[in-house]
């Protein structure tokens, strides 16, 4: 079974994740099928980037988002979109609202002294 979850990159104590396909049983920063976007909790909001084609794929496929994604994905409005798609609305509708998204969301490229 392939699951979307994080996986952890960065230096000691200054995290940022990867999203990525991995199989269930693969270590959390062991082997991945495909990287699908990234997440850094340092900065004040949240940097979130998702290939939101790619996800949509995969889910499509079966692959099961981790508790820690659905809680990303719910911060820029993915799983809503998701939602839609499987109803039937456009792709391309719904990534131009996704990029439309991301650049409202007021990124300070500077990560946050913890």
């Amino acid at each position: 079974m392939v699951r979307i979850r994080l996986r952890r990159v960065g230096r000691k104590k200054q995290p940022s994740y990867r999203i990525v396909a991995a199989d269930k049983e693969a270590p959390r920063d062991g082997r991945f099928i495909e990287i699908l976007g990234f997440y850094n909790p340092r900065t004040e909001p949240a940097t979130i980037i998702a290939k939101e084609d790619r996800i949509y794929d995969w889910m499509m496929k079966g692959a099961q988002p981790s508790d820690s994604v659905v809680k990303v994905f719910n911060q820029i409005g993915l799983l809503d979109r998701y939602q839609r798609f499987k109803a039937g609305e456009d792709l391309e509708t719904l990534l131009a609202e996704a990029e439309k998204v991301q650049a409202e969301r007021n990124v300070n490229p500077k990560t946050r002294r913890d």
